[in-house]
């Protein structure tokens, strides 16, 4: 009886979970549905690939995940590595297999608890990497945005292709642009920021500005082409999903990895970089969704880290992008009242019905109107504000930061992540050169007298810093060296300091004074601890 209740209680409270979740669920989806597909766009993958990837990332990520808030799909993080992919290796069937590896690597991370691999990354270095990625995203988009028949300039490299040849690219652009396309894609981006800017607008929680956006493309383009207008776009700058008709046809929407690839080094180095970039948007996504979480619930990040692996890997074994948790649809969560997971798991089921039910809706959609969406996104990431905010924060911060956009946006996204990573680390280290210590001069009763306090941790890499400032000092000088607030001294540090005291400081008549290295650091022996062995003008 008592367990007869029990699952009743279970079976209400889930109903109850699924009706609160609805409307957030569904909103989630209307905001997905045209990013799965511009990200696709954007990565020059089967428009299918994108649906698949939010479907997995909605119901399965979604059901494995402790995350009440976060959604996972297709992320704009993603476009650069696999667009790079795709060219190198040749074929989307290697870059799924990159995918599977991926997944299996990311598995390895939860089980490692690599969880807090985000927090090694410095921001600055996280946002160049994004910013480098938001201009790659509108460079990507303004072929489609255009209308262009040919896209020969969008696979040349757009950007390479502006900078060498200015008059070659705007003469192309002019041989090539559809205007149809072009007033498509402003109405779109007016849409797009009127949703965003008007408060009026923002409250239609459940009518998403992006949905606005496709259904003002689909309408505008229809009226073209029932006036018979020249401005209608043709097929090719529409969405090309499959029309599935009956089970056979469906067996054809999956593509599958090329499984000789797992033998492939430049298929796992494109696994690794996916595995290593996606991990960390989906820990700084996670974190984000926690704090909008008005129950401040913590997600498990090994757990997050597992659930997105086992995501990735189903994903690419049946033609799908790879995937992170995306702020964007986390945030639309968040601003709808989800209260659980369940939501996710709702706008998953609901892709999953509109690729099976309403395909052919969804080819109405003109490319133009998903390069608008794609152009925003990419503009939020690379908008003028965050150049300004690292500007104000000065040289240390700003230089890694646009020194990775720069490598993203010119070499890929893991040269330009290591090239942040190496100036942050040379800041650093030049940083704690400057920090090892103190120096404070004056004269009494006609002595030169110098006070050098060393910081808490000195190490080797402070040594030619200190040896320097050691070999300037006049002769005739009264030198104290302070270690007490040093809690470590390296061994390299502690000979160069004995040899100055006993050998250099004596033919140079300097008298020198040591403070606090009996306590603060020693060499160890046998016995313990040794003190620091000066022999000449030292008081220990």
């Amino acid at each position: 009886m008592w367990l007869f209740l029990i699952n009743i209680s279970l079976k209400m409270n889930l109903v109850s979970r699924i009706k609160s979740n609805f409307s957030s669920g569904l909103v989630v989806f209307l905001v997905a549905l045209p990013l799965c597909l511009g990200i696709a766009l954007a990565s020059g993958a089967p428009p299918l690939a994108g649906v698949i990837s939010g479907i997995i990332g909605g119901i399965v990520v979604g059901f494995l995940s402790n995350s009440p808030i976060s959604v996972s799909g297709p992320a704009a993080g993603l476009t650069a590595i696999l667009v790079a992919g795709i060219t190198e290796l040749g074929s989307f069937e290697l870059v799924l297999m990159a995918g599977v590896i991926a997944g299996l690597i990311q598995i390895i991370f939860g089980f490692l608890k690599a969880g807090s691999i985000s927090n090694y990354f410095p921001n600055n270095v996280i946002e160049g990497m994004l910013a480098g990625i938001g201009i790659i995203i509108v460079l990507k988009q303004i072929p489609y945005a255009l209308g262009f028949t040919d896209l020969a300039l969008e696979g040349e490299g757009l950007l390479t292709t502006i900078l060498s040849s200015p008059k070659y690219f705007f003469s192309s652009v002019m041989a090539h642009i559809h205007p149809g396309a072009v007033i498509i894609t402003l109405i779109s981006i007016g849409i797009l920021l009127l949703w965003e800017k008007v408060p009026a607008f923002r409250k239609l929680k459940m009518v998403p500005g992006a949905l606005v956006a496709v259904a003002a493309g689909i309408l505008l383009n229809w009226i073209f082409k029932t006036t018979g207008s020249a401005l209608a776009v043709n097929e090719s700058m529409l969405v090309h999903l499959p029309v599935v008709k009956n089970t056979e046809e469906f067996s054809q929407l999956f593509t599958f990895p090329d499984m000789a690839g797992f033998l492939n080094p430049k298929v796992w180095i494109l696994g690794a970089t996916i595995a290593l970039v996606a991990s960390i948007e989906t820990l700084l996504c996670v974190e984000a969704a926690d704090k909008m979480d008005p129950q401040r619930r913590i997600t498990n990040t090994n757990r997050e880290l597992k659930a997105q692996g086992i995501g990735n890997l189903l994903s690419s074994l049946i033609g799908g992008l790879p995937m992170t948790s995306v702020v964007v649809r986390s945030s639309a969560n968040a601003k709808a009242g989800a209260t659980s997971k369940i939501s996710s798991i709702i706008h998953g089921a609901l892709l999953l019905l509109s690729v099976l039910a309403i395909p052919f809706v969804l080819n109405l959609i003109p490319l133009a109107t998903l390069s608008a969406v794609l152009i925003l996104v990419g503009y939020k990431l690379a908008k003028p504000a965050v150049f300004v905010h690292f500007w104000h924060r000065g040289r240390l911060q700003f230089l890694p930061f646009i020194a990775t956009m720069v490598a993203v946006v010119f070499t890929d996204l893991l040269m330009g992540v290591g090239v942040g990573m190496l100036i942050s680390i040379v800041y650093i280290l030049l940083g704690n050169k400057k920090r090892a210590y103190i120096i404070r001069k004056s004269k009494t009763n006609g002595v030169n007298e110098m006070y050098i306090t060393l910081a808490e941790e000195v190490s080797f890499l402070n040594k030619a810093a200190i040896k320097k400032t050691l070999n300037e000092i006049e002769p005739d000088t009264l030198v104290t060296l302070d270690a007490t607030a040093s809690s470590y001294i390296a061994s390299d540090v502690l000979d160069l300091v004995e040899e100055f005291a006993n050998l250099t400081a004596k033919d140079r008549n300097i008298e020198v004074k040591l403070i606090g290295f009996k306590t603060s650091y020693m060499d160890e022996d046998e016995d313990g601890f040794t003190p620091l062995i000066v022999k000449h003008h030292a008081s220990i």
